[in-house]
């Protein structure tokens, strides 16, 4: 069975396509690339994040409290109707990152969070999170708000297992067709020729890194993908009404 309870820091960095490929190869000295990236450049990662009618879990997570909570549907690639995919249970708590998974059926998935059907447990499913994702989903009546999906190049650290990091890059949305096995397609969230960089440690991260962090000039920042489509969502909306008003 897959990892389906994680614990650690994330930090973030927006890079250039440029900066990227300079990183990327320093990091090759310390890092191996993932399984699947060492026959392909890169894997598709798809989700739908659920929210309830008014935004209330984005709006607060927006609001940068010391802990908040999302909950999203993860497959990787574009799932068939009856595939398996990943329901995620993403908690933050004063910077640490706890994420609780349990792979579904997708209609179990969608069962489960839109109209409260709890699945029949299966030898693949983790009872414990499962419970978890119920209870959340009796707290707030949830209704999927948005899809997103980037491409990934993950790698991990020779010597520490515990230590990843990921590229994503062509990252797209979309606010219609939420469904994962609707296909993969959406307008970008980013400028072209931009990356996501996301350093996952338990602990802290080694010296070498911080080094070349720093050689690189490279400085964290905040960046939520859900976060920022959703402010670009308000954004675009403000300006079409002022469009109307203005008509």
């Amino acid at each position: 069975m897959a990892i389906e309870v994680f614990n650690r820091y994330e930090n973030k960095y927006l890079l250039t396509t440029a900066a990227y490929e300079q990183f990327y190869e320093r990091l090759l000295e310390y890092m191996e690339l993932d399984e699947y990236n060492k026959q392909h450049e890169f894997y598709s990662i798809s989700n739908i994040y659920f929210d309830t009618k008014h935004d209330t879990l984005i709006r607060n997570s927006l609001a940068k409290p010391k802990y908040k909570e999302k909950l999203r549907l993860r497959a990787y690639g574009v799932p068939q109707e009856n595939a398996k995919v990943y329901l995620e249970l993403k908690k933050k708590v004063f910077g640490l990152v706890n994420k609780r998974r349990t792979a579904l059926r997708i209609h179990e998935a969608y069962d489960l969070v839109c109209r409260g059907i709890e699945p029949e447990l299966q030898d693949d499913m983790n009872k414990q999170v499962l419970q978890e994702i119920q209870y959340f989903v009796q707290r707030y009546e949830l209704q999927p708000k948005v899809y997103l999906a980037y491409d990934r190049k993950a790698l991990f650290c020779k010597n520490n297992r515990d230590l990843r990091i990921t590229f994503d890059t062509s990252i797209r949305s979309r606010r219609y067709d939420l469904r994962l096995e609707a296909g993969d397609h959406g307008e970008p969230l980013l400028e072209e020729g931009r990356w996501l960089m996301e350093v996952k440690a338990e602990k802290t991260i080694p010296l070498w890194l911080s080094k070349l962090l720093s050689e690189h000039k490279m400085y964290r920042t905040s960046f939520s993908k859900y976060g920022n489509e959703y402010k670009k969502m308000i954004h675009t909306r403000k300006i079409e009404r002022e469009s109307i008003h203005y008509a």
